[in-house]
């Protein structure tokens, strides 16, 4: 991949580390430290994880099953199996994502695997600058139809002082109705901080956990759909079997919105 001055392969990179937790191979010594550390106070940590992965399936699903062939998939990471594009053309084979994150080694590792695939783009850009984003993601997606703005396991690494309710806003304006948001978030509900600290303490991206209610309020100016903001495995579950009996032990929050 060759030197970059803007890669720093001394702190570990959420979205490395969340490829960790999924089983790819696109991380270093450094992210398998912090996931190992984070396992060992939280044996939970994967599961969590692809219990998010398996959230953001169902709900592209929904999206597409709805019209929608339209996605902008924020802090998108690193694509391991199961993603956006992937699932979004298993109902429409025209689908088009745009996938967007900040970190540099998951962009190019996203370019890399996407090839020429002309239906997708990745961008390299921060979700908290709207402008930049959908100006670039507009040489792709076309912004007079309905697009679904995929947030999934992002906003929590949006701290409370960048106001993640005005960032989700501006998105939301500049979508037409029809459009959806899709949004997992950590919560601290009837959890311990010590995930939280972890990420504060090591990574450049620290995290956030916040309420349900907290949550709620990011879909302001949208209808949330059914079952509305619930733990990550209630969320219109394949098989009730998925659920569980503590869907709480998830520790993450879920929820689709369409904006009217």
């Amino acid at each position: 991949m060759g030197e970059r001055s803007d890669i720093d392969l001394t702190r570990p990179s959420a979205a490395r580390v969340y490829d960790y937790y999924l089983g790819g191979a696109h991380n270093f010594a450094v992210d398998r430290e912090m996931a190992r550390q984070a396992i060992a106070m939280w044996p939970e940590v994967p599961l969590i994880m692809q219990a998010n992965r398996a959230f953001l399936r169902r709900a592209v699903e929904f999206c597409a099953a709805r019209g929608v062939d339209q996605f902008l998939d924020l802090g998108s990471g690193i694509p391991t199996a199961g993603n956006v594009h992937e699932v979004a053309r298993t109902a429409n084979p025209e689908a088009h994502v745009v996938y967007v994150d900040s970190d540099p080694i998951a962009v190019t590792y996203s370019r890399t695997i996407l090839g020429d695939d002309r239906r997708t783009a990745v961008v390299q850009e921060d979700l908290r600058d709207p402008g930049a984003v959908l100006a670039a993601a507009g040489e792709l997606l076309d912004f007079a139809r309905p697009v679904a703005v995929m947030m999934v396991a992002v906003l929590h690494f949006v701290p409370d002082g960048d106001r993640p309710e005005d960032v989700v806003a501006a998105y939301r304006d500049a979508v037409v109705p029809g459009s959806h948001l899709v949004v997992s978030h950590a919560t601290h509900d009837g959890q311990a901080d010590t995930h939280q600290e972890l990420y504060r303490k090591r990574t450049s991206t620290p995290m956030t956990m916040r309420s349900a209610d907290r949550v709620r309020s990011l879909f302001a100016g949208f209808e949330l759909v059914e079952p509305g903001v619930v733990h990550l495995p209630r969320w219109r579950p394949s098989s009730p079997d998925d659920v569980g009996d503590h869907p709480e032990r998830f520790a993450g929050l879920a929820a689709v919105g369409r904006k009217p």
